[in-house]
């Protein structure tokens, strides 16, 4: 993975491009992270090229190289599982996980109705993934306030308008 450029980010989302650098790097088998905002827009993501441009490098397995297709994949099993648990009556969604014959797709709510998805490889430990997610999702959810998901949808733009040149 490539770290996307911080410069000119606040603290907090220094802090956050870090939280999720280090998941990535640290937990053997992920392959790549998305943070989803309620609205399902793509805030923070592990793709240096998270653009549509990326689709053209596409990787072996995975959704299409672009962290905007694992971005759409989680906002809608986010809203799916959602609508399911409403309908059941059970409360919220904490996590959801699809295994596939290939690899993982885990998604774990952030406090702020954000997302957290996480692609992982066959060969990932399941349980290694959900707890370094629950940790992310412990040190990110309290900092991820209405501004600084401004900021980092404005980050992202700015970074795919640089890129398009």
């Amino acid at each position: 993975m490539t770290a996307p450029t911080t410069y000119g980010l606040s603290s907090e989302a220094r802090n956050l491009h870090w939280l999720l650098t280090n998941l990535v790097e640290e937990v053997p088998g992920i392959q790549s992270v998305a943070v989803v905002s309620s609205d399902g827009l793509l805030l923070l993501s592990s793709d240096p090229g998270h653009t549509e441009q990326s689709r053209t490098a596409r990787p072996a397995k995975g959704p299409r190289g672009s962290a905007a297709d694992l971005a759409t994949i989680v906002s809608g099993i986010g809203s799916l599982t959602v609508g399911a648990a409403k309908l059941m009556d059970f409360g919220g969604v904490r996590h959801t996980m699809v295994a596939m014959e290939e690899g993982s797709l885990f998604v774990m709510s952030i406090s702020d109705g954000s997302l957290l998805g996480v692609h992982g490889s066959a060969e990932c430990d399941m349980s290694v993934v959900a707890y370094h997610m629950a940790l992310f999702v412990g040190r990110a959810g309290h900092v991820l306030t209405p501004e600084l998901r401004s900021e980092l949808r404005k980050s992202l733009e700015a970074e795919s308008t640089g890129s398009s040149r």
